[in-house]
């Protein structure tokens, strides 16, 4: 079995605290799930900062306190060998393809994980994967078809790119690219009749009002825009005569935003009662799902690729009122689990290109750039109402729907089932691995992260060799400890003794570089570093090595 050193950054996977994103709940049902079935072995987090590794450790135990968790530094490239595949949640390969180079290009696989695709930063590191040091025994996992789709689209347009510019063919390498979807703990949604009734009377829901909830960012520009849905829940009040009441769990970014919310629900849609749900509160925005009657999500931005409330849903056996839209397609069965609503979006052309000007420009934020782009995608409001209303007035309805979501979520979406497509991927990717037969010598480091003695050979008038002569500087060595504790050395960590046998051997007369190595057990590139610190100290004099004589 593949154990992964799992890429970890608090941002990744806390899901307390202000601005909690998809991306944070996907890592933490992610983390929970290699806790779960980490078969007795140790759950390996990598990360180079130790405050990372010791939240790390606290979030593992705190899952699982039988866990034991452990610290993978970058350059312990002996461990990753060992454990053989390395796990970053994100679409960017690149960084870790380059240190590993320093390894070997087989020395272990590289997984990663879209989220967003649509920023800057995201399709950067998906066009770089062509020119990034990848092997075809990594991969990156798309959550949904349309991230497959979109993914494969840039990949050809940076191929044409690249063919253009170095005017030749180009034979692409890149990583798998698996479609698995997120996953979610359903057991986490499970709820008891006296659990919703304590929920409902919270929440001030009477027993005759139908509650729909929308969970999620409360922002028109960042998940999805709420007019369509206050409007079809008004419309769908007016034509059953129902009590509605509209449960919106999540986190509004700033008291603006709020406020208009507020203020604008209250003339588009007055028959409808809005009750909002602090996102910010995990053990009430969990609750919220049993207290519900409908799910209602029309997501919109391009922000996201799969969407995970709608699961969530289905897990807590809520029909599901969705957008036909990103991973919602992949997600929500039609008729079965749920509807998906028609959804109307430009198509290319001359719009995208303005604002994708517009962005790369920086004449427009990103926030603006995804509020431009939603605010012409649109659902079709009466098939939404007609949907609303067919759920609103038939509970046996509701009843089955959310039934057979709830069956789907546990049978594909669960993360047990999910992990186990995780950890057949990582298999595949062993074996490739494993079985990959060189075709040449790969580089030892990537370009942009050279050796910088090489990078910058030129600037010195000579340079320090094994071969380099040593003598006693013009500074006597008397006091090198002061000059290490004032602080102009200060970065400087090689150990004392060492220091000081250097410094001993030296002042028993004339030698070179590779003799001092010798002498004090010590690397020559390490001694090479060394001597050049001393002889800035002016404990050390350097000198050209006397030519051998001729003949």
């Amino acid at each position: 079995m593949t154990t992964p050193a799992i890429l970890f950054e608090p941002d990744g996977y806390v899901v307390t605290g202000p601005r909690i994103m998809g991306r944070q709940s996907a890592g933490n049902g992610f983390l929970r799930a290699a806790v779960q079935g980490r078969a007795g072995q140790q759950v390996w987090g990598y990360t180079a900062r130790r405050p990372s590794a010791e939240a790390f450790g606290r979030l593992v135990r705190e899952m699982d306190s039988a866990a034991q968790p452990g610290w993978v530094v970058p350059h312990q490239f002996d461990r990753m060998r060992e454990l053989g595949l390395l796990y970053t949640p994100g679409p960017g390969l690149e960084v870790a393809g380059q240190l590993r180079l320093r390894a070997g290009i087989d020395a272990y696989s590289i997984c990663g994980l879209t989220h967003t695709i649509a920023s800057d930063r995201a399709m950067a590191e998906i066009t770089g994967l062509l020119t990034a040091p990848v092997a075809p025994w990594d991969a990156l996992i798309c959550t949904s078809a349309v991230a497959r789709e979109t993914i494969d689209q840039v990949l050809e347009a940076q191929a044409d790119y690249l063919a253009w510019r170095l005017q030749a063919p180009i034979r692409q390498v890149s990583p798998m690219l698996p479609v698995i979807p997120l996953g979610v703990h359903c057991a986490d949604f499970d709820t008891t009749p006296q659990d919703r009734s304590q929920t409902r009377a919270d929440l001030g829901l009477a027993m005759d009002e139908i509650a729909v909830l929308f969970a999620g960012r409360l922002s028109p520009a960042g998940k999805a825009h709420p007019f369509a849905m206050w409007r079809g829940l008004q419309a769908c009040a007016e034509r059953t005569g129902k009590k509605i009441a509209f449960v919106q769990a999540g986190q509004f970014f700033n008291p603006e935003t709020e406020a208009m919310y507020r203020q604008s629900a209250a003339w588009i849609c007055p028959d409808v009662r809005q009750v909002f749900v602090d996102g910010q509160d995990s053990a009430v925005y969990r609750s919220v799902w049993g207290a519900a009657d409908i799910f209602l999500s029309l997501a919109d931005s391009v922000q996201e690729t799969f969407g995970l409330t709608p699961v969530e849903a289905m897990a807590a056996g809520l029909p599901a009122v969705v957008s036909d839209w990103d991973g919602y397609k992949d997600t929500v069965r039609d008729g079965l689990d749920g509807f998906r609503i028609p959804t109307w979006s430009p198509g290319p052309g001359e719009a995208g290109a303005e604002m994708a000007r517009d962005y790369e420009t920086d004449a427009t934020t990103y926030d603006f750039y995804m509020s431009r782009l939603s605010t012409t995608v649109s659902v079709d409001l009466q098939v939404l109402t007609d949907r609303l209303c067919e759920l609103v007035a038939n509970p046996d309805l509701r009843r089955r729907l959310g039934e057979s979501g709830q069956r789907r979520a546990r049978e594909v979406f669960d993360w047990r089932v999910v992990y186990g497509q995780y950890e057949a991927l990582w298999a595949e990717q062993t074996a490739l691995r494993q079985a990959h037969v060189p075709d040449g010598p790969a580089p030892k480091a990537s370009p942009s992260r050279p050796d910088p003695f090489s990078s910058f050979a030129t600037y010195p008038t000579h340079h320090i060799t094994q071969a380099t002569r040593v003598a006693p500087g013009p500074d006597p060595g008397v006091g090198w400890h002061d000059r290490l504790a004032s602080g102009l050395f200060g970065l400087w960590r090689t150990p004392q003794a060492l220091l000081a046998a250097i410094l001993a051997q030296v002042d028993q007369g004339e030698t070179d570089v590779g003799d001092l190595a010798r002498a004090t057990r010590c690397e020559p590139s390490l001694m090479i570093v060394i001597v050049g610190r001393l002889a800035k100290m002016g404990l050390l004099r350097l000198s050209q090595p006397t030519s051998p004589p001729a003949g």
